[in-house]
């Protein structure tokens, strides 16, 4: 059983104590591999799935990418930095196939040893369109954007070849791509994002899943590409300037500037979005197709020599891309990571490391997938964490005495006031008979539920400055609960609840012993309007501007007086939301959206047709609000002292509805109404949110995108503080500009008397305002108010 063949020189593991003096011999040599594996037969019969799949049932092997699988200098002479150009197909690291495993070690010949009639492998040099690429149809130079069309050229290929049965051949597919996107993101950001990349991966395994049966396809993780720094900082004959021009994007960053630090979050992006792909279940629904992913080289670090140096002899003379040495490493770490359980695999292989290849056995014949490795795909909503890459997290010294100064750390307090949205109704929530749950410790601007790691809110992000911080909610309950804390927002509120809820958190800050009132710096978001809008078209003038802004007013009052009612406070006044993209959620015939909820949840804005009164009139009442809040904010009323201000935050004057692939309404960013958020939609606002908090007052965002991959802003040396109109230099535009036609004529009504007569009076001479029960008006064109509203 140990030994079942006649002894050979090559499986007795035997070698010849005659040294050669040929170096192009020995140079060769070391790039073999020994197969320490017995059993290599194939199945007794043609597997019909994936998952009983043993190596030697792979009869085609083909793989996508860039340079790196191109083979691009792999083989070149040291200081050769011109050849790099020159791609070595046939010692590609996962589809080469020169010689054999003997002299090189590729995945290809690996598997060779165990079906000799493998085809699909590269040999030589030369382009993917070359004949000896074969099924190698990796480009250099390419980008993720890019595989959709590899993967044509390949289908293509393999249909046109005589050798291949497209339907019986069961065929090993490895991709790897995205060091060129993250050397290019710096320069486009949007169109290298995270989303982008992984939407692109995804129409290349689409199509793959679509029209290619009997595929393993291996999808390799992503290098750490940061490490590759460590290699152009070190005294050596890289050619560092070079390589800056080519790859600037990692290159040229400082260490520990913002731009480094964006790089890896992009790359950790690229990263995980790759893992939630696969563990999507997407490619999971047949039973003669699967995408395995292949972490080998997530967390890989630069080898090093003895010495603790950088070791350029595993890389080309461009100090970028693999050396045979790394190729061959990297073949026996994927050979390894291929037959490792989903859930158990590899995902920090050193190159440095001597890597001894695994085997199958006996209790473990098959390639691994998460079906044969018993390995359930996590749930991809229990997870809504951030990462903040903030260094700077200190509090002011000595403390700060001007809301015009205060940095993250130096707040204590946060509060929240509003509707619905805030008070988190429906965010856990996965069905509809749950919606009345206020899930008030997920809410986006007060939630303190878990920590950032794995709940995004506001207060969480706080808490990485201040771990002392109070008054977020947690858990779920009403405004009542003790854990609502200072989340007073009531699910339904409108304008005119907003003062009492205002007066509700001024008692509750004056009384809870956690709190100093008069030494604590308190944040406090407010957010309102969208029942208003919801029903503006229903009764006009209860939801006019000039009611509503009233009420906004009177609520911003009750935290001013003088900043004496709430001392060393900054309100965010979220600006409110326009609601009439929601519309899409509920016209879009092919998204599962409770649309006879309609009415129910906002009749003025999710029902009737396009253009219809009730629509032009949500239109033109959300812009009154908008424009009426900005007027009184701007009007300086809430600017008489150094420990009190109101910042407007307006990122959700324009937001933009999610869209998946297809085109279609993306519903997981909301809770199954399809009209509050969901714990997904509820991240990205809180992430918005807090860059809002941050960003100069006449450079803030104005718009929301649901699908954008918004990294967490951090202060800087230059802007330490949260964003105040004083520190911002940024000056109150005229209330009424004098280039502008007047829009609002509302009028403050300053009298304290409104009470009628008691009795009610018999004497005309004794009326009182408040007596007054009927009004009318007799006249002309003037009481008519023609043309009071010209087009």
């Amino acid at each position: 059983q140990e030994n079942p063949y006649l002894f050979t020189y090559r499986n007795s593991n035997y070698s010849s104590s005659l040294e050669t003096s040929n170096t192009k011999v020995i140079s060769q040599r070391i790039y073999g591999t020994n197969i320490p594996c017995f059993d290599r037969d194939p199945s007794d019969t043609v597997p019909v799935s994936v998952h009983n799949l043993k190596p030697a049932d792979i009869r085609v092997i083909a793989a996508l990418g860039d340079s790196l699988t191109a083979g691009n200098g792999a083989a070149s002479k040291p200081h050769d930095v011109a050849d790099v150009l020159t791609q070595y197909r046939g010692v590609s690291w996962s589809v080469g196939g020169n010689e054999n495993i003997s002299t090189v070690t590729t995945l290809a010949n690996i598997l060779r040893e165990f079906n000799p009639s493998l085809i699909g492998y590269s040999i030589g040099t030369g382009r993917e369109t070359t004949d000896n690429a074969a099924l190698n149809q990796a480009v250099a130079g390419n980008h993720a954007e890019h595989v959709p069309a590899q993967v044509r050229r390949l289908v293509d290929r393999m249909k046109n070849d005589t050798r291949i049965n497209m339907q019986t051949d069961w065929k090993l597919i490895t991709l790897l791509i995205g060091g060129n996107d993250l050397c290019d993101f710096c320069e486009n950001p949007v169109h290298y994002s995270p989303e982008n990349y992984t939407f692109n991966l995804q129409k290349a395994l689409d199509m793959l899943h679509r029209e290619v049966p009997r595929a393993f396809v291996n999808l390799v993780t992503i290098l750490s590409i940061t490490s590759l720094r460590e290699l152009h900082k070190s005294a050596n004959s890289c050619p560092k300037l070079l390589m800056r021009i080519l790859c600037p994007c990692v290159l040229n960053p400082d260490d520990n500037s913002d731009e480094f630090k964006k790089l890896v979050y992009f790359n950790r992006r690229y990263q995980e979005r790759t893992r939630q792909l696969v563990e999507s279940g997407r490619y999971d629904t047949t039973d003669d197709f699967t995408v395995v992913m292949q972490p080998f080289l997530t967390n890989v670090n630069i080898p090093k020599t003895q010495e603790g140096l950088p070791d350029s002899s595993y890389f080309a003379p461009d100090c970028f891309h693999f050396s045979q040495k790394s190729h061959s490493q990297a073949a026996r770490a994927l050979w390894n990571n291929m037959l490792e359980p989903v859930g158990q695999k590899t995902d920090n292989q050193q190159i440095e490391d001597e890597i001894l290849l695994k085997c199958p056995n006996a209790a473990e014949p098959f390639l691994r997938t998460y079906k044969n490795s018993n390995y359930t795909y996590p749930n991809q909503t229990s997870n809504y964490g951030s990462q903040l890459l903030c260094e700077d997290r200190s509090p002011s010294s000595p403390p700060a005495t001007s809301v015009h100064s205060l940095k993250p750390a130096d707040v204590k307090i946060i509060a929240a006031l509003g509707d619905s949205l805030t008070a988190g109704t429906g965010i856990a929530s996965d069905n509809l008979l749950d919606l009345d749950t206020e899930y008030r410790g997920l809410s986006w601007s007060i939630g303190g539920d878990a920590s950032l790691e794995d709940v995004t809110t506001l207060p969480n992000i706080f808490q990485e400055f201040n771990v002392t911080i109070v008054g977020y909610s947690t858990g779920t309950g009403s405004e009542n609960d003790s854990n609502a804390f200072l989340n007073q927002a009531v699910p339904g509120a409108q304008a005119e609840h907003l003062p009492a809820q205002a007066r509700n958190l001024v008692r509750l800050m004056k009384t809870d012993p956690r709190i100093d009132f008069s030494a604590d710096w308190k944040l406090i978001t407010v957010h309102i309007g969208g029942n208003d809008l919801c029903n503006c078209c229903k009764d006009p003038d209860h939801y006019s501007a000039v009611n509503f802004i009233s009420r906004i007013r009177e609520t911003l009052d009750i935290l001013h007086e003088q900043a004496s009612a709430v001392p060393k406070a900054l309100v965010s006044l979220v600006e409110v939301m326009d609601l009439l993209p929601l519309r899409q959620l509920f016209m879009d015939t092919q998204v599962q959206c409770p649309t006879y909820m309609a009415d129910y949840l906002c009749s003025c804005v999710l029902t009737g047709e396009e253009n219809s009164p009730n629509l032009t009139m949500v239109r033109e009442v959300t812009r009154d609000y908008q424009l009426g809040i900005r007027r009184l904010v701007e009007s300086g009323r809430y600017d008489t002292h150094e420990n009190f201000t109101v910042i407007i935050q307006p990122f959700l004057q324009n937001p933009k509805i999610p869209l998946g692939q297809d085109g279609h309404p993306d519903v997981s960013y909301f809770s199954p109404d399809c009209f509050h958020p969901s714990q997904k939609g509820h991240s990205q606002l809180a992430k918005a949110l807090w860059n809002a908090v941050l960003q100069p007052v006449d450079q803030k965002a104005d718009s929301f995108d649901f699908v954008a991959d918004i990294v967490l802003a951090c202060p800087t040396q230059n802007n330490p503080f949260l964003a105040t109109y004083k520190n911002s230099n940024y000056t109150h535009l005229p209330v009424e500009p004098t280039n502008e036609p007047i829009e609002n004529w509302g009028s403050d009504l300053s009298c304290s008397e409104q009470a009628p007569s008691s009795p009610v009076p018999t004497s005309v001479h004794e009326l009182q305002p408040a007596d007054i029960k009927v009004i009318g008006a007799l006249g002309d064109s003037l009481t008519v108010s023609s043309a009071a509203f010209p087009p």
